[in-house]
């Protein structure tokens, strides 16, 4: 029987969503399903590993039920998954923890630790500083609940984990695809290893991590008992997956140098895509991950909140008295189109999105703040200030970004998430960066990514670029740069570097 559709499953924090589509990227199906979120204790985010794996069976029998496709023509499937948690196994393969959350914030202690004694060595090896990543969370484990560490065969995250359980594999068969391992503490990125050097500072046995491979390799196939779980044919290949991050970049078509994507959700992520290895080892504020396609990497930053910024506005200053429920995206449009009638720069008016502290550069004492306002101004005026203060952040990124690296192009930024129906904002960053801003037809993007890890896995596909572009298509024109608005928009970007710089050191002096 000829195989003819690929899967691909994202494994988030507040859901699991699978999709099945043909390898042209036709989507056939789709499924999700929320994964709870556990706080047993302040500071504490836990995740169950057999809720990711619930959820995952869950949402892939649920596409296969609705298509009405055959499971022998599924030809592989493969998992993406949050990035900067990490959970265990055992030697036979059972969680020997629960999945410690990106959002625990119990490791905070040893993250300043590793900072502070080897700050610059992990970043210059791994492309990333130390952070809520696994590095300080396994050392909580190790010290901390010592009892635990002890059972623990391999570190893993949940797209290994999944995928580990489908095809039935073994404590010490466990893996991790080298576009997690940035976010280690703990890796060699240039050299796709693990660090001997760091494993030594840390005091990390490297016998507890799990092998590192290509997302595309196969690490096996579907067992009988998990075939019925997910309604999938037993003997169905399994790739090792990617990271969440990368499976989005895959998914947009951003394969080669120059490209940009912005990740407009709760938190707004910019990515760009170079074809060389460049820490950031002086500022600390772009994190670098390998990209799926060999020989490309993804230099990357985000602000926690940036999205989220914009709702809470939304809430607090737009929605009517006695709404019951939060006003919805023909709201999002209104307060856009006020927006733009404000002149760019809102008129000497700046606001700082890190109401939660920032994250690029870490500066966790840092909270949200409004700069310049006066009599004059309106409620459209903050509005327009919150959404250029995501495109200044962007802009300090690049300023990085062209100084690691001077012979990079930029060429376009792609944008997806909830943020891209913006036309308003749109224009806004691209005036702001300067390049032009495309949206993208497709809805989902992750998925689609790890569809097309599954589909190179079996060699449908022998060039994961060229099928990535081959599959990505514009929904639109795109937002073109207006020059008047680039020249204004450059004195005011280094306007809002000097207050981040201020507010940085204000917020510090309050919590010292």
């Amino acid at each position: 029987m000829k195989q003819r559709y690929l899967i691909g499953v994202d494994l988030g924090t507040s859901a699991t969503k699978a999709a099945l589509y043909r390898p042209d990227g036709t989507l056939v199906a789709e499924a999700s399903v929320e994964v709870p979120v556990y706080c047993p204790q302040p500071g504490a985010v836990e995740q169950e590993n057999e809720d990711f794996y619930r959820t995952a069976a869950t949402t892939v029998s649920r596409c296969i039920s609705a298509s009405g496709v055959d499971p022998h023509e599924v030809a592989a499937i493969a998992f993406d998954s949050q990035m900067a948690g990490v959970g265990a196994v055992d030697e036979a393969f059972r969680p020997a923890m629960r999945f410690d959350s990106w959002l625990d914030m119990r490791c905070q202690p040893y993250i300043e630790q590793l900072e502070r004694e080897h700050g610059d060595a992990i970043t210059r090896l791994t492309g990333c500083p130390p952070t809520c990543d696994h590095g300080p969370k396994i050392l909580w484990w190790q010290h901390e609940q010592p009892a635990t560490y002890a059972r623990v065969a391999k570190f893993l995250v949940p797209a290994g984990y999944v995928a580990g359980r489908l095809a039935g594999l073994r404590g010490d068969e466990a893996y991790v695809d080298y576009t997690f391992i940035h976010f280690s503490c703990l890796s060699d990125a240039q050299a796709g290893t693990w660090s001997p050097e760091l494993c030594r500072r840390l005091a990390v046995d490297p016998a507890k991590l799990p092998r590192i491979v290509a997302p595309w390799q196969v690490i096996g196939q579907v067992g009988e008992a998990p075939a019925r779980d997910f309604g999938l044919a037993p003997g169905t290949p399994v790739a090792a997956g990617c990271g969440d991050t990368a499976a989005g970049a895959l998914g947009a078509g951003i394969v080669a140098p120059g490209m940009l994507l912005d990740t407009a959700g709760t938190a707004s992520v910019l990515a760009s895509c170079a074809a060389r290895y460049a820490p950031d080892v002086a500022n600390r504020a772009l994190l670098v991950m390998r990209s799926v396609v060999p020989g490309l990497w993804h230099p990357l930053a985000y602000i926690g909140g940036g999205g989220l910024a914009l709702r809470w506005f939304r809430d607090q200053f737009y929605r009517p008295a006695g709404m019951l429920e939060p006003a919805g995206d023909d709201l999002y449009a209104r307060m856009a189109r006020e927006a733009a009638e404000v002149p760019p720069g809102a008129e000497g008016l700046l606001f700082s999105p890190h109401l939660g502290g920032r994250i690029c550069p870490a500066e966790p004492a840092m909270r949200g703040a409004w700069v310049g306002f006066s009599w004059g101004h309106r409620r459209a005026h903050f509005y327009r200030a919150i959404l250029e203060s995501v495109a200044f952040e962007y802009a300090g990124y690049l300023r990085i970004l062209r100084q690691l690296i001077p012979e990079l192009q930029l060429s376009e930024a792609r944008v997806i998430g909830g943020g891209a129906r913006s036309p308003e904002w749109n224009q806004i960053k691209a005036d702001v960066l300067g390049v032009p801003y495309q949206r993208l037809r497709r809805a989902e993007f992750a998925t689609w990514g790890a569809a097309l890890v599954a589909g190179r896995a079996v060699g449908l596909f022998s060039d994961l670029a060229e099928a990535a572009k081959a599959t990505t298509s514009p929904d639109g024109a795109p937002a073109l740069p207006h020059p008047e608005a680039v020249a204004a928009y450059q004195k005011l970007v280094e306007r809002y570097a000097r207050w981040q710089h201020a507010l940085a050191a204000a917020f510090r002096q309050d919590v010292e």
